[in-house]
């Protein structure tokens, strides 16, 4: 009877009263407590007397908080929801803010925060209440939504609810505070950044950070707060998160000056690792599939100078986990990490040279890091102090991005005047145990190789004996590479005996049937080495039954129709088609040409 008159009744004096003789009752009605608040709040909203409407508001507040002493954490979110659509203000709103905070906190509480309207009222209070006069409420309420963004349930139901553009109307309101509200700014920020990494995690949270233009708003944070380490390190993680996605990585790459901001935070918080490595990360992921921001990062005052400076920063000099690192080949005057662990460096080496690795695909960026003595003392160094075993991402990405510096090898570049010691570091690679590390070594063979001392070098310590059994790998990768390497070694005529008595010519055959008609740059890759084996017609390379199978083979692939038939695709067609006419076509006419004996009767 009571559940009826509170629902029939819209004089809020019945309400008083009511909840007032709910107090005597026991624990055990908890539940009925809950229900008549909820009751309560559906009656005075019929009756449009929320908000500070209400005649006898006070009556009713005073009565909703002595029900708090019951400490019913399901029975405080009811309490907390009606006092908040009550509008209440000063320490009233701040004590309940706490209380919901204070529920948050616990796991086992999430599935009550499923089942109640509260996380709207929330919400409510963060687009609602100003900075200077309820900071710290917003403070409760921000460090809330952080407690239950952790959890998978209630972090799509805060994207349903809008916390996302809750939350960058917030930061606005934040960064346009007055000086004597930064501080509580500030620590608003820290909780409010850490539920949009957590939103982050979201896929449905895409088109929103987007849509609210987060990932701009989020750098005009980072340029207010940049001395705020949990700011950066919070916002960093949104960042890597996000820029995994293409639609992303576009809105944060047309920020205006995002990458220098980047660069001065890296200077700035260098011995930040985890701040460090993602914004690293986030560098690495924009500049993978982008000319424009390859150069871009590059044209940036002090890129080179603050990349090189954390790498050399980064690279341990001796193996001892608590020991910083000792004098590089920088200046000793620069700063230096704290000790941290061999692990936590590595990862910021790894990430760092990605960046540089993506870098120098660029024409205009390649040349200048070829010619950067302290960018290939670096790279070196890391060759030499780590081991494949234990830092083989470190050293696959160190010898990716050599092989993409050894493209530009101008007369005087310092990349040119260390081939040779590059070349003896790749052993320890081409020796190890990891298939990516033999695979970079050989396309860093590939691109040296051009030079005479580099082949007399492969030649000498029996590489060129590894660099042939690559071609049984079943890999086209490998193949690829160590073809490259074979098509340079047979210029010279004095490696020929060595490469017959490897079977090198046999093995190129069987490559191209195996793999010639489904990559048909392979394929002219295979025929090209071919060429330079025969070209000076050595009968050693190839016995007559080899040479009859590969004029044969050659035949039927340079005819467009056998070479195309079994492509169904017609998109892969064009491009197959592409590729046979201008990687396969004009070598393997070529090579034919050189195998065919001389028609007598013409």
């Amino acid at each position: 009877s009571v559940f009826i008159w509170i629902h029939t009744c819209q004089h809020t004096q019945v309400g008083v009263f009511i909840l007032g003789c709910l107090l005597s009752l026991s624990e055990g009605s908890l539940d009925s407590l809950c229900d008549l608040c909820d009751g309560l709040h559906g009656t005075l909203a019929k009756a449009d007397m929320l908000g500070r409407r209400c005649k006898r508001r006070s009556g009713i507040l005073r009565t909703l908080f002595r029900l708090i002493d019951l400490n019913s954490a399901q029975l405080n979110l009811h309490i907390a929801k009606l006092c908040l659509a009550l509008c209440v203000s000063g320490n009233n709103l701040l004590n309940i803010c706490k209380l919901i905070f204070q529920i948050s906190r616990s796991e086992s509480n999430d599935i009550l925060f499923q089942n109640n309207f509260i996380i709207g009222s929330v919400l409510g209070v963060l687009s609602n209440e100003d900075v200077s006069s309820s900071g710290e409420a917003l403070l409760y309420c921000v460090g809330t939504l952080k407690f239950l963004s952790g959890n998978s349930a209630i972090l799509r139901l805060l994207l349903d609810k809008n916390c996302v553009g809750v939350a960058q109307k917030l930061m606005q309101r934040l960064c346009t505070a007055e000086d004597t509200n930064f501080t509580i700014a500030g620590h608003i920020l820290v909780q409010l950044t850490a539920t949009l990494r957590n939103l982050a995690d979201h896929p449905d949270s895409r088109p929103l950070f987007i849509s609210f233009s987060m990932l701009s708003e989020l750098c005009l944070v980072l340029r207010h707060h940049c001395k705020d380490p949990d700011i950066c390190t919070n916002i960093s993680r949104i960042y890597s998160k996000l820029s995994s996605y293409s639609e992303c990585r576009l809105a944060l790459a047309q920020t205006p000056d995002s990458y220098q901001l980047f660069l001065e935070l890296l200077s700035k918080h260098h011995q930040k690792q985890d701040l460090v490595v993602r914004l690293l990360f986030t560098l690495g992921n924009l500049t993978a599939k982008s000319e424009e921001a390859r150069q871009q990062l590059f044209q940036c005052e002090s890129c080179m100078d603050t990349l090189l400076q954390l790498y050399d920063t980064y690279q341990r000099r001796d193996n001892s986990p608590h020991t910083p690192p000792q004098k590089g080949p920088l200046s000793p005057s620069e700063p230096q990490a704290p000790p941290g662990s061999v692990q936590e460096d590595e990862d910021v080496l790894v990430k760092l040279v990605r960046v540089l690795a993506n870098m120098c695909i660029h024409p205009a960026v390649g040349p200048a890091l070829a010619n950067n003595t302290i960018c290939i003392q670096l790279l070196m160094e890391t060759i030499e102090l780590r081991s494949v075993q234990e830092s083989e991402e470190l050293l696959v990405n160190v010898a990716a991005t050599i092989n993409n510096l050894s493209f530009y090898q101008e007369e005087s570049s310092v990349l040119r005047r260390s081939q040779l010691t590059i070349a003896k570091l790749m052993l320890k690679l081409v020796l190890s145990s990891s298939r990516d590390a033999m695979l970079e070594a050989t396309r860093v063979y590939g691109n040296l190789s051009q030079s005479k001392h580099v082949r007399d070098f492969i030649m000498q310590n029996k590489v060129h004996q590894f660099v042939v059994t690559l071609l049984d790998s079943k890999s086209t990768e490998m193949c690829f590479s160590a073809c490259g390497v074979l098509t340079n070694l047979a210029l010279d005529p004095a490696n020929w005996d060595s490469l017959s008595v490897e079977g090198a010519a046999a093995k190129l055959v069987d490559c191209l049937r195996d793999f010639g008609p489904g990559d048909w740059q392979l394929a002219g890759q295979v025929c090209q080495a071919l060429w330079n084996m025969i070209v000076c017609g050595s009968e050693k390379l190839l016995d007559t039954q080899e040479r009859e199978s590969l004029l044969e083979f050659l035949t039927t692939c340079l005819d467009e129709q056998e070479a195309l038939k079994w492509i169904e695709n017609e998109d892969m067609r064009d491009f197959h088609r592409a590729c046979w006419e201008l990687e396969f076509l004009p070598v393997a006419q070529k090579l034919m040409k050189t195998l065919r004996p001389p028609d007598l009767t013409a």
